[in-house]
């Protein structure tokens, strides 16, 4: 009796594990555009970006320990751009957060990351279903990525506080970075994405 439930109880915890490993490799980290031109220094600095690229840090870490697979977005600009030039410093994924050789990095070369590349089909390929999105900027990339999704059948949480913007301006009105924040994480929220 005793070497039967020894037996179910392991089985139970196989079955267990296989489940766990089943629903995680369903979702995937997608991290998108965080790249040196978006920090002190750099030509598109926004505001805060460190502290939400500390967020960022947090996921990478607990994706890699559940075994969620991690997926870089890195926007790439023509030469007459301002920022994210091909081949410069700027262009490059923050090396607090760099890709491991096991991680995937698709290149973009316009807000929506699925449009022009291989997201889609990698997704696909991988089993995924939902997203946890996070990255920069909230207003551009995040916002245009995250609403593609929802069209290409993706269920998607955003990650509100690993997210960075800038101020904007319109007929000579500033609009702070919070306030852009703020409207644009509300915006998605419900219908595009639940947000934490």
């Amino acid at each position: 009796m005793v070497y039967y439930l020894k037996v179910v109880f392991t089985s139970v915890k196989k079955i267990d594990n296989k489940l766990r490993e089943i629903c995680i490799m369903k979702e995937a980290l997608l991290i998108i555009d965080v790249q040196n031109d978006y920090f002190e220094g750099g030509a598109c600095m926004l505001h805060d970006p460190r502290k939400a690229e500390d967020r960022i840090v947090e996921l990478i870490a607990e994706s890699r320990k559940i075994g969620r697979p991690v997926i870089y977005i890195k926007h790439i600009n023509s030469d007459d751009d301002d920022f994210f030039n091909e081949g410069t410093y700027g262009c490059e994924i923050s090396e607090r957060i760099a890709p491991l050789p096991n991680d995937i990095v698709i290149n973009k070369y316009c807000p929506n990351s699925f449009l022009g590349t291989e997201l889609n089909d990698c997704l696909r390929s991988l089993g995924v279903e939902k997203l946890i999105v996070c990255g920069m900027m909230t207003h551009m990339c995040v916002d245009t990525t995250v609403r593609a999704a929802m069209d290409h059948g993706y269920t998607v949480t955003l990650v509100a506080d690993a997210c960075a913007t800038m101020d904007l301006k319109i007929n000579g009105e500033i609009i702070p970075a919070e306030t852009v924040q703020k409207t644009y994480i509300a915006s998605l929220a419900g219908i595009f994405a639940e947000i934490v």
